[in-house]
């Protein structure tokens, strides 16, 4: 489906439905919406991150977490996440449910990223197989060693990674200990 065209939840403070928008609409006004995030770990506690394709209609070549988007309406959000999971690195991850997030952050291409993110874990041994229009370069690291590039080049890093270890870098770790 055209990023254009594409229909996302907006949604009020409490995360309830509003009605469905334009995904470019709403990132250009800035309104409210439903997100979601997932974090993949490995066997050896490594977070996977990716970095996102070049053609991206934000936060090109910033490097985010394992996989980010938007449900669709109608669409369960954890199923969305499984949906983009595979889509755009081609993994199929059973994944949990962590907890919600709330953020805005001002974008290049005048978007402005106002979310409440559904975050969610999962655990791999699988290779992941990425799509090329949306992910560029995957990599495997720490959680410690993430939040280090973070504080030393956030600019490398997408908003939303950015505010996910800043405000939640405690439940990140707990969390990949559940997984």
């Amino acid at each position: 489906m055209d990023d254009q065209f594409e229909q996302v939840i907006l949604v009020d403070e409490a995360d309830r439905m509003v009605t469905p928008g334009d995904k470019w609409q709403i990132h250009q006004e800035g309104r409210l919406h439903r997100a979601f995030s997932v974090f993949i770990f490995d066997a050896e506690d490594r977070c996977l991150i990716q970095r996102r394709a070049a053609g991206k209609y934000h936060s090109a070549g910033k490097w985010a977490n394992s996989c980010c988007g938007h449900p669709r309406p109608g669409e369960p959000t954890g199923e969305a996440a499984e949906r983009r999971l595979v889509e755009e690195i081609g993994l199929r991850v059973p994944l949990t449910f962590g907890f919600k997030s709330r953020y805005v952050a001002y974008l290049d291409n005048e978007m402005i990223e106002n979310e409440i993110p559904h975050i969610y874990f999962g655990r791999t041994s699988d290779v992941p197989v990425l799509n090329p229009d949306e992910v560029s370069d995957i990599a495997w690291i720490s959680l410690e060693a993430l939040r280090q590039s973070v504080r030393e080049s956030p600019e490398a890093y997408a908003a939303w990674l950015v505010h996910y270890i800043k405000e939640h870098a405690d439940a990140l770790a707990t969390w990949r200990a559940r997984v």
